[in-house]
This record gives structure tokens, sequence and C-alpha cells, in this order.
């Protein structure tokens, strides 16, 4: 009894005395009044460290003693201030981790939190509980569209919840222009911040500024609030900060805080230094054996000259003068070829149409990426192409794989991006996967791929089209969620502009039809793209699928099929099993074939994708928008027979062509009886001079124009007579151009040619 009276008096006294608690540090050489959580630690030069070089990781520091914020009279928060300042360190120039947030909290170590976009602060199920209690000022350095961030440098106040209840880019007013002027938060030099809570007016105030720089006299921030129902009586105060996947360090340099009063200025010349970037700490052997390691450096620097020398050709690269403006960028081949182990066939990930891509460790940062070998056409300019390059690289999304930076040898271009250890989604959908995913996981990689592609086509500072969107360009993290990558064929234009006329690339099944008719590759058609992913990922089939030699399945056409009888959930991939969702379904597939839609304008906007997934604006009734065989890419088109043309067996081989007459046949689609067609408005009434047709039906047997193994023409009509003469013409006109490029013409074909 007696001890329990004395622990009661010891914390009486210890909130009592609390009340009006100040304290500074102008470093932390001394801060054992600081309680230290999850990877924070303490430099030997009296840093803060909040976070270290280890992924997915959180870092909390806790004044140890509470702090009585409230009033004993009136049970209001009083008011308090506190300014500190911190500095964030990353791996690479514009890629950084997760931010920093100053917070008050009811415990000291915020238990159950997570890392990565809840900066050690919330998980999954608590965020937004009103239970909390706790507040937060946000450093935030990522843009997260789940919790509704304006960008990825900004500042936000947080109340119980990530989503902030205000926020704004950082920066700082001039007290000479009155203007905001931009700040960097991973530029990696020291910012200080002040926070104030005014009790009386309820009124929160958030003010940065550039170190060394006086306060500026109007804050960034402003919120009045009342901070009674949400803060405790007693509180604890510090600091929370997560890693993610881009190494990234988070340091506080001093810090300074009072209760009931203005907290006492850090003298700033007392801080500690920051460690350089890139630094390297010397060896003691080399400092105390000086000698006998010149001579061995000596020795060294001889082999190493002639090893040099040897490998000179092999790791060669070109550099030119305008390159240097890209230099943060650009990877060294040395360095991506020993990554990869030489581009060993062990380390090989996947290949396609457009390049090989291979796994490899980073030799110096052990950093996990994948490369891939490209070969650049000469048919843009590499210097615009390289620009575009740099410029995806700023592209900052959680569904987004990020692309850290290029090299370019011999006409050869290397990508490399961050590392995705669960692969491709593909290899989780088709050839009787061993690990299948469930609907909850189909789901939410779905609204994943979707808010990545928002972002590119709307909330980036310029329009990206992708072009290549499909399964095997989705990427899993370790959480399996769905990040779209492979940014090789993406093109950037202005808001506001049109998108050029460049080459038709991308993979057959996902090519919008206006695409291949006009090669302008814009939202829309990246929008139809999306429309068979929807339906490859719900259906667990390829867009085009070889069932027999001459017979090939169109998912489209058949998803079609099961909507006009009523049973569109019958489409759905049999592995499901009875574990889904049925109005989500319903929903992805009746999006899929929206999305599928012949006409440009009759897509959705990712936009618009989005609040449908999001169930924000209901999806409309189908009925209504003549998603008839006409309206559909690979619909029937009526009053014109067919000319049926099979497919490869790989439907998943992308392809590039510039040819008028590849053109014209890829200007349509395929009807309903899996064939494809011609599609024409008008047809000559007659035959042009000069070209005789055969009294038979011609029937072609062998390939043709590329594209065909086995194909034949029936059903002729007096209409498709001007259509087949015209076509001819064409091909006698191109015959001596497509023969020099390798393209048989009229092969197993009896037409004059």
């Amino acid at each position: 009894m007696y001890l329990k009276l004395v622990a009661v008096l010891f914390l009486l006294v210890t909130v009592v005395t609390s009340e009006n608690t100040s304290f500074i540090y102008n470093d932390f050489k001394s801060s054992q009044l600081l309680y230290l959580d999850g990877i924070a630690e303490f430099t030997s030069n009296g840093l803060l460290k909040l976070t270290n070089d280890t992924k997915q990781q959180k870092g909390h520091a806790f004044y140890q003693n509470p702090i009585v914020f409230k009033n004993n009279i009136n049970g209001t928060v009083s008011s308090f201030s506190t300014t500190f300042v911190f500095a964030i360190r990353s791996q690479y120039y514009a890629l950084s981790g997760h931010g920093i947030v100053f917070v008050l909290s009811p415990t000291k170590g915020l238990p159950n939190s997570l890392p990565s976009q809840y900066l050690g602060l919330f998980n999954e199920t608590n965020n937004g509980d009103t239970s909390n209690h706790v507040f937060g000022v946000e450093i935030d350095t990522i843009l997260s569209s789940e919790f509704g961030d304006i960008d990825d440098n900004h500042v936000g106040i947080d109340i119980n919840s990530l989503k902030s209840e205000k926020s704004a880019p950082a920066g700082y007013y001039d007290s000479s222009s009155g203007k905001v002027s931009n700040l960097s938060l991973i530029s990696g030099n020291s910012i200080q911040v002040w926070v104030e809570y005014d009790g009386v007016r309820k009124q929160i105030d958030v003010t940065l500024a550039p170190i060394n720089m006086s306060k500026p006299e109007k804050p960034l921030l402003s919120l009045t609030k009342d901070l009674s129902p949400i803060l405790n009586n007693v509180m604890y105060v510090g600091f929370s900060s997560s890693t993610g996947s881009v190494l990234t360090s988070h340091y506080v340099l001093g810090w300074s805080f009072k209760i009931n009063g203005k907290s006492q200025e850090l003298v700033i010349s007392e801080l500690p230094k920051l460690p350089r970037l890139g630094a390297k700490q010397v060896s003691k052997v080399i400092t105390i054996g000086l000698p006998i390691i010149s001579i061995s450096l000596v020795l060294l620097v001889t082999l190493a000259l002639v090893h040099f020398i040897k490998r000179k050709k092999k790791f060669s690269e070109l550099l030119e003068d305008w390159e240097q403006d890209y230099g943060p960028h650009r990877f060294k081949y040395k360095d991506l070829y020993y990554a990869t182990k030489g581009f060993g066939e062990n380390e090989l990930l996947g290949s396609g149409g457009f390049g090989r891509v291979y796994k490899g460790v980073m030799p110096i940062s052990k950093l996990e990426v994948a490369v891939k070998r490209v070969s650049h056409e000469s048919r843009q300019g590499m210097k615009e192409f390289v620009a575009e390059i740099v410029s995806i690289g700023r592209l900052c999304h959680r569904n987004l794989v990020p692309l850290l930076g290029y090299c370019r040898r011999r006409g050869e271009l290397l990508l490399v991006y961050d590392y995705m250890p669960n692969g491709s989604l593909d290899k989780y959908l088709h050839n009787k996967p061993r690990v299948t995913l469930n609907w909850s996981q189909r789901f939410r990689i779905i609204k994943g791929v979707a808010s990545g592609l928002f972002y590119l086509h709307e909330e980036w500072e310029q329009v990206v089209i992708h072009r290549d969107i499909k399964a095997s360009n989705v990427l899993l993290d370790s959480e399996l969620s769905g990040r779209l990558g492979d940014f090789g064929l993406a093109r950037l234009y202005d808001h506001g502009t049109d998108p050029q006329t460049t080459h038709v690339v991308g993979t057959l099944g996902y090519l919008a039809p206006e695409h291949t008719r006009t090669g302008r590759a814009t939202k829309s058609s990246d929008v139809f793209a999306f429309g068979a992913f929807l339906l490859e990922v719900t259906c667990g089939r390829r867009p085009i699928e070889q069932v027999r030699e001459c017979e090939s399945v169109i998912l489209v056409d058949w998803v079609f099929e099961c909507w006009k009888r009523g049973d569109i959930i019958e489409a759905k991939d049999q592995n499901l099993g009875s574990d889904y969702r049925l109005e989500e379904v319903e929903l992805v597939l009746e999006l899929g074939l929206l999305c599928s839609h012949s006409e440009p304008s009759a897509r959705p906007s990712m936009r618009q994708v989005v609040q449908y997934l999001e169930r924000e604006v209901a999806l409309p009734d189908l009925t209504l928008l003549t998603l008839s065989s006409n309206g559909l890419t690979f619909g029937h088109h009526e009053n014109l027979e067919d000319f049926p043309l099979s497919y490869p067996s790989s439907m998943d081989t992308p392809f590039s062509h510039n040819s008028s007459v590849s053109e014209s046949l890829l200007s349509g689609g395929l009807s309903q009886k899996k064939r494809v067609f011609f599609s024409v408005q008008a047809q000559a009434s007659k035959p042009p001079s000069g070209v005789e047709f055969p009294k038979v039906q011609p029937q072609i047997k062998g390939p043709f124009v590329g594209f065909t193994n086995t194909a034949e023409v029936w059903n002729s009509r007096a209409s498709m007579i001007g259509l087949i003469g015209t076509f001819i013409v064409e091909l006698k006109i191109n015959k001596g151009i497509l023969e020099m490029i390798g393209v048989e013409v009229g092969k197993g074909l009896n037409l004059p040619l």
C-alpha cells in the first residue's frame, strides 16, 4: 500500500510540474530524456537520425515525460509552441522515401503503426479513427492518392488521419514580395519549421523557412481548430518517420518546445553538421599503414590500368555534351553489367518484342533493380528520347514502377527500374499458374493500376501516354500491389495540346482501332488498352487466344455475348471459385466493355474510371450506350462480308508498323465469328482499269502480308469488288517497297500482282 501511494505521488508530481514544460536541444549528444523506437538512433556528432538505409521501416523519437496540455479549470488545450530543424537525404536525385511528422500522441511508441505511406503513425484499420487522439504536422515527399495528397512536396495538418485537414505545397512567404517561394523537401538542405497553437483563438500556424533565415511573418498554413476534443489531458510530443522502397535518411538537427509560451530560439551555429552526400569514411588501416598501402596501391593501379585497357571496349559508352544535364539519371554500363552478372541467363526475368529484362543488384548501394535492354530505333532523335526518359523518371506514384535512370551504349538503351519481387501479373493469370490471385487481390490491383494511369493522364505536370498497358507490364511488389511499369514506349505532351502522330507500336489485342489508322496515341487509346486489361484480369484469359490452328477467341466478343445473354458473370475466371463479390465482378466486366468501345468519344476518361471503381459515381446503363456489335471494336459490321484472317498463336507479341498497307489491314477489327475484316465506308462501283479478277473465289493459302498463317475469302459480293480492286492496286504500287523489307505479297492468293 505504501509503495502504491509513493507511485501515485510521483506521477502527480511529474504531471503537475510538466504543465509549463519547456526544453531545447541544440544537439542530441546528451538526450537522456528522449525515447527512441524502431530504427531511430543518435549519431556520434549529435544528430537525431529517425531512419536509415533499411527499406519499409519506421522510426520514432518522443520526449520521455508526459506533458499536461489541458487547463485544469476549463479543460481546454493550452497554447504551445515548437520549432525544429530537419533534413531529408536520399540516395537518388529527385527520388525519396516518405516524410517526417511532428506528432502529439497519447503513447510514446505508436504501436501497430505501419511504415511506407502510413509514416509510422497509423495502419489500414485505425487511420481516420477519432479514438486515436493524435495531432500531427506532416512533411510529406510522396503523393498518396488514397489520402488525398495534393502533390509529392507538401506540408499538412493531420488530425487522427493521414488525410490532412489542410495542406499546402512546401514553401514560405517572402517578406519583400509577399509571394510564396517554393522549398524542395528532398533537396538535402536543412529546413526550419515552426508549429504554434493559440489556445485562445483556437488557431494552428505552421511556418517553414530555409535555415539561417528569420521566421517569416506570414505562416504557410493556418487552421482554426479547437484541439480540446482531439487531445487528451496528458500527451507525448515527438517525431515519426518511415521508409519505403527508396533508401532515405531523415534527420532532426535541433528541437525546442514550450507549453504556455514561445519556444526558445535554436542556436543555429551550434547545430550538428549533416553528413556529406556520398561521403565515405576513411579506414583506420589506411591511416596507420599509409606507406605499406601506398606501395600496394601503386601495384594495384598498374594492374588496374592493364585490366582497364583490356576491357575498355567492352564497357565503352557514348556520352555527348547534352547528356551532362541528365547526370544524376545516368547509370554506368559497367555497374549495370556487374549488377546483372554480365546479363547472364540466370538473371533473365523475361523477354518480349521490345527487349529483355534482367534482375540486378547494384554493386555499391546493393539496391535491387530490373534492367531492360532495348535497341533504340533511329526514327526519333536520341536526344529527345533520353529527355523523355528522364522526364518519366520524375514520375512519383505508389502504383507506378519507379524508373531510376538509363544508360546508352552502341545504339542500345538500358532502362533501370526498381525491382518488383513478385514479378509480372500475367504469370498469376495464364498458363495454369501455381499461385492464383483471389478476387480481392485482383480488384485491388485493378484499382491501383487505374489510379496510376489517372496520375499519368491528368495529375502530373505533363500528359503521359503509356502505349503498352497489359498484364505483363503490371508488376507486383512485396505486398502484391499492382504497379504499372515499362515506360519504354511512353510519350509525353503538354496539357491542352494534341499528341503528335508516331509509329504504331503496342500489342495486338490492346491496340485501339483509331491508333492503328492514324498512328496517334492518345489518352483514349490508353483507356482502350486498359479495358482489355480489365477483361484479362477478371476472366483470366488473354485478349486474343488461339484455340485451333485457324480459329481464335476474341475475349471482348465473348464477354459481350455473355452480357447480351444477361449472364455476364459467366465470363469470370473459373479459378476464382465462389470467393468474390458479384457486384464488383459485374462492374469490372461492364467497365471493360465500355472502355473497349470503338469510338474514342464513347470511352470514359481515367478520372471517370477511377470514380466508377471507387463507387463514387454509378456506371451508366450499358443498354443506353448502343453497346452493340457495332460499338465494340471487334464487333461485326453489317452490310459487309468478312475478310477472315487468323492471328499468330502468341498474342502477347508487340508490333510496330509504318506502312499504308498494314494500316489499312489494321483499320478493322475482329468479327463475332472470330475473323478479321476490313472496315470501309464506301466501295468502288467497278474495278479499276487494268485489274482483272478470277472467276473463282480467291483463296489465301499461305502467309499474307506478314500477318496470317491461313485464311480464305468467301461470299464475295458485288459491293466487295471495288474494295478488292482498290486493295490490289495499292498492293501493286507498294509491291516493290514491301518486298524490299521482306514482306511476301500475294503468296498463295490468285490475284494479278
